[in-house]
């Protein structure tokens, strides 16, 4: 913790600028822009809350799942990446039994901790992500109370990028700094973050965002054993291979598709708990093709495609962490389309069945196939139905794949992203 007046002149007399670099992986000519945007959340909270806090400044990243599209809530593997998108915060103690949250483009957040159970009011809201997480941490015997926050993102908003865990690995972050002692680890950040994401917020989403965002990095992730997944570090960039990573914006939001990621888990439990398990990690792949004949009856034909998607999902998403160790840059793309074709065929998530007029991600993907002439992957990225695409795009050919899809889809919707070591970080 720093003076919030002492912290000012460190971060503008670049003081700060070793540590800004580490934490981006940034260029040295990108520093500036990083430290300017550090320098204004600073200056919010001075306008907000006090200029003579002691304070901190804190990260966490977006990411972006790179293989294993809706595995991880059937305790399957995926494939991940921290980005170079990022919520940040300058908080400090206030000393009160509240949290006061002031957020760049979004409403002000006034949490009342005395009231440590979900609150139906607040359900779908960041303030209940911020009271499950005092929750469930005050259980774990840390004594957290209030404190002051200045929030700014710019992890885009119901991209598939994750903004939502972000923010919740970001606040796990703060309250370890805080009041834990720095005692939790990344891994326990993230499982603390999905616990208010199910509980207080209502989502049912699996662990793989809130991992990815927390601990940083390429990731591949086995959730065999979900309170204790398996998290291996890969050491990669595409870029070195010549390629673009791209998340392009389908231009149709997703943040109001509670209901449709939530029938996936829920039709592929079906199919489960046909077979006397609660998740389809449990279910031997060759009995769902034994008893397609009966599982129709049971359940429902998409729940049992959807059973398909996972089994082929869960075996690509380790052949593409396989090919990324072994530098097979080809056979990764490869398993990156079918990935994204299974998603289209068999998991059924890229538009709404109630508006099959409204289809922005397929339109996005064909767009996106015809822009890189043969070469590359593309696929739905994040939970579909609306949203973003990913892609891996040849470098020599990136200024034209932009200009094609934007051309397409709107000005700005191309986003060339790159990926980042850190997870959920305390700057300083």
């Amino acid at each position: 913790m720093a003076h919030i007046q002492k912290l000012k002149q460190t971060l503008n007399l670049s003081r700060l600028d070793a540590r800004i670099a580490e934490v981006y992986g940034c260029a040295s000519e990108e520093v500036y822009t990083k430290r300017k945007r550090l320098v204004s959340l600073t200056d919010m909270y001075s306008k907000h809350f006090a200029d003579n806090d002691d304070v901190g400044l804190y990260s966490s990243p977006g990411r972006t799942e790179i293989g294993g599209n809706h595995t991880d809530h059937q305790n399957g593997c995926v494939l991940a990446a921290a980005i170079d998108l990022d919520t940040i915060a300058c908080a400090a103690k206030n000393n009160t039994s509240c949290v006061n949250i002031i957020s760049k483009g979004h409403p002000d957040i006034r949490v009342s901790l005395e009231e440590s159970y979900p609150v139906e009011s607040e359900k779908g809201t960041s303030a209940s992500i911020v009271r499950g997480i005092v929750s469930k941490i005050r259980s774990m015997g840390f004594p957290v109370y209030g404190f002051n926050a200045c929030v700014d993102s710019n992890v885009l908003c119901g991209s598939g990028l994750s903004s939502s865990a972000a923010y919740e690995v970001l606040i796990g972050v703060i309250i370890n700094d805080l009041f834990c002692g720095g005692e939790l680890d990344a891994i326990k950040v993230a499982q603390i973050g999905q616990y208010a994401e199910n509980i207080f917020f209502g989502k049912p989403c699996g662990l793989m965002d809130q991992l990815a965002s927390s601990v940083g990095g390429v990731v591949s992730i086995d959730f065999a054993n979900p309170s204790v997944p398996i998290v291996e570090a890969i050491s990669c960039n595409p870029t070195d291979a010549g390629y673009a990573l791209c998340i392009v914006d389908s231009g149709a939001n997703h943040t109001d598709l509670t209901d449709e990621y939530a029938s996936i888990p829920r039709e592929m439990c079906a199919v489960a708990s046909f077979f006397g398990k609660t998740v389809l990690r449990d279910v031997e792949e060759s009995l769902v093709w034994e008893n397609i004949a009966a599982l129709r009856e049971n359940v429902s034909d998409r729940a049992v495609l959807r059973a398909i998607h996972f089994f082929n999902e869960n075996k690509t998403a380790q052949l593409e962490a396989s090919a990324l160790k072994s530098g097979d840059l080809r056979l990764f793309l490869s398993l990156v389309n079918s990935s994204g074709n299974s998603s289209a065929l068999h998991l059924q998530n890229l538009y709404c069945d109630g508006s099959p007029d409204k289809q922005s991600i397929p339109v996005a993907i064909a767009v996106a196939r015809h822009a890189l002439k043969g070469d590359g992957a593309v696929r739905v990225h994040g939970g579909g139905f609306a949203g973003t695409i990913q892609a891996f795009v040849p470098i020599s050919i990136l200024a034209d794949f932009k200009a094609e899809l934007e051309a397409a889809l709107g000005a700005g919707r191309c986003h060339v992203l790159t990926f980042r070591s850190c997870g959920g970080v305390k700057f300083f």
